[in-house]
């Protein structure tokens, strides 16, 4: 059990918590939401210990572990496979301990530990975590530095989730997740067999993963039932009645203070008046709750202009000569809300830079409108901000012309209002810079507005409000987005990026989720390596590399032989089969049967491997 009891603990002077408290039993699934800024991620780091309390306390079971993702993956030569093996410190130390221990004693705890903790089958599940994640067979041998940081905070998801902590903490997960794996994480949060809270504001996940709402807000703590919608609702029902009782408190206070205003004077109502006075100085003030603050997107409308405005005919494109999407043929017009669904490495994103014309077509062509204007918003823009400066000082840089003024209404269009304005963007929350890119890939009134993952960061009312503005606009508007709730507000048409090809998508998102879930059969991701396609020649260094992960994956099998062989051993001895020793024999043929599973697995992995190494030494 998670008891925070009477918590208070204050940034800079600013109080984030002020006597919260809630308790979240075992094993429990929590979402934790609140607007932007509240302190959600601070709640984590004082849960972990980073924080000192100022007041009140945190109290967790005794020995459990407390998990979560603090920083992406290093880059190194290790394997992504085992990487993830390696976040379970404990088996691994319990590992290096059973080849090393001599005392039976010893070993066997070592051995009943392993029993415990799983130990034999972690290959098989830690592999299944990074497929789920998006990595296929091939890619978990890889080193984690072939990852860009993206990829390598998958791994690093990949690692905690494997390790199971007792109560996992996990901050915006699917915000390096695409759509898949943004989902294959609901299905197995949904299974997780320990305590789990997440700060997410994806409804999706809310809603299918979790089975509570911890709500953060006025600097308190409330634990809900039920997913997210079941909480809004709750919640929105709540806050009708706290606004109804505290009116009818007013108007039940004005009416005894004039009664009292009236009769206070006459000697004959004196005792009266005194009376009511004694009820309205005993009467507990209903508050009634705060309106939430206002979150607002002001897209700037751009005249008609006349259909198609964007058509490509016969087109390919792709990177460094090798065509990732063939014999494209799309027609954009201005009234179109596109959404582009694809598994990763499909190359979605390829066609939103075709389409921005941030790449040319390899073949073919591509007629734009010759005034057509297009913003783009990608999610590294916001990381490529002037950290040293004001979203003031970005706006005016591209207006300069404009008074200031006007330079302001145009931030508070886009929810930045006269205190952010004048804040380096240094000190910005994620939501709020998102809102200063937003903006500035909108200043210009484009016809066309192209979205990759445009909701990263900001938080449930600020999606809500993207919604808004996203269907008041008068544009077009293609959308890449694991946020599923987003794409079935704005998206009228999908198109489907698959196979080196784009088509239309004729059913809808609830049937492509299905597929997603469904289909295990991974797609080759021919985008995730940071490394370049290779190259007809193998160099020296990979060459070595392979044989490296060949050599790793005969280390693996010969221990696993071992640890085999030895209980092998074991199921041999006569003694374990005598009367009252049917459970402990159960138990030593239950940790067989997983060597073998482990074996079967590392096998494949080093066939892979072997295969691999062969088909490179004929190209060096």
């Amino acid at each position: 059990m998670l008891r925070i009891s009477d918590i208070s603990f204050a940034i800079e002077g600013r109080p984030l918590f002020e006597g919260a408290s809630a308790t979240i039993p075992t094993g429990h699934k929590v979402g934790l939401v609140g607007p932007n800024g509240a302190g959600k991620t601070t709640l984590f780091r004082i849960i972990r210990g980073e924080f000192a309390l100022e007041g009140g306390s945190i109290s967790v079971p005794e020995r459990a572990k407390i998990g979560g993702v603090a920083q992406e993956v290093p880059s190194s030569e290790t394997s992504l496979l085992d990487t993830v093996l390696a976040a379970d410190t404990e088996r691994s130390a319990l590992l290096a301990e059973a080849e090393t221990a001599t005392d039976p004693a010893r070993i066997a705890d070592v051995q009943m530990r392993l029993a415990d903790i799983d130990a034999w089958s972690a290959e098989g599940r830690a592999s299944s975590i990074l497929k789920g994640l998006g990595f296929d067979a091939a890619e978990q041998l890889m080193p984690c530095s072939a990852f860009s940081g993206g990829w390598r905070m998958r791994v690093a998801l990949a690692g905690v989730l494997f390790a199971q902590p007792d109560i996992l903490l996990l901050d915006e997960p699917t915000n390096y997740l695409d759509l898949e794996g943004a989902l294959w994480l609901e299905t197995y949060l949904a299974k997780y067999p320990h305590t789990v809270v997440i700060i997410s504001h994806d409804r999706g996940l809310l809603n299918r993963a979790v089975g509570h709402i911890l709500h953060l807000e006025g600097r308190k703590l409330t634990l809900w039932a039920g997913g997210y919608d079941q909480f809004a609702k709750a919640r929105a029902e709540q806050r009708a009645i706290q606004t109804a009782a505290a009116k009818k408190q007013d108007l039940r206070r004005a009416h005894l203070q004039s009664f009292v205003d009236r009769f206070k004077a006459k000697a004959s109502k004196a005792k009266q008046a005194q009376s009511r006075v004694k009820m309205l100085e005993k009467m507990e003030t209903i508050t009634p709750p705060e309106e939430a603050a206002k979150r607002v997107f002001t897209f700037p409308e751009p005249e008609e202009m006349s259909p198609p405005i964007v058509n490509v005919e016969g087109a390919d494109v792709g990177y460094d000569g090798t065509p990732v999407l063939r014999k494209l043929n799309l027609r954009i017009d201005q009234d179109d809300r596109i959404a582009l669904l694809g598994k990763n490495g499909q190359g979605k994103s390829t066609l939103s830079k075709l389409l921005s014309g941030r790449l040319d077509a390899m073949a073919g062509r591509v007629v734009m409108s010759s005034k057509l204007r297009i913003g783009y918003f990608a999610q590294h823009q916001v990381d490529e901000l002037f950290i040293d400066e004001t979203p003031l000082d970005h706006i005016k840089r591209l207006r300069p012309d404009e008074g200031q003024a006007r330079l302001r209404a145009r931030l508070a269009g886009f929810g930045l209002g006269a205190d952010q304005a004048d804040t380096l963007v240094a000190k910005l929350s994620g939501g709020q810079k998102a809102r200063l890119s937003l903006l500035l890939a909108t200043l210009d009134a484009p016809h066309m507005l192209i979205l990759d993952e445009p909701t990263n960061h900001l938080d449930i009312e600020s999606r809500e409000a993207l919604v808004e503005a996203l269907t008041a606009y008068s544009g077009a508007v293609i959308l890449v987005s694991h946020d599923m709730h987003l794409l079935s507000m704005v998206a009228d048409r999908l198109w489907l990026v698959k196979d080196g090809g784009v088509a239309p998508y004729n059913d809808d998102l609830d049937a492509y989720r299905k597929l997603l879930l469904t289909n295990d059969a991974p797609l080759k991701n021919k985008d995730k390596a940071t490394a370049k396609p290779a190259k007809p020649k193998v160099t020296k260094d990979q060459l070595t590399a392979m044989k490296t992960d060949v050599r790793k994956c005969e280390e693996r099998l010969e221990k696993l032989n071992v640890m085999g062989d030895k209980l092998a051993k074991k199921l041999a001895e006569p003694t374990l089969y005598e009367d009252g020793k049917a459970g402990e024999a159960e138990v030593w043929q239950k940790k067989y049967a997983e060597v073998r599973t482990a074996l079967d697995r590392a096998e494949a992995l080093w066939v892979a491997a072997s295969e691999k190494l062969e088909a490179a030494s004929k190209r060096v």
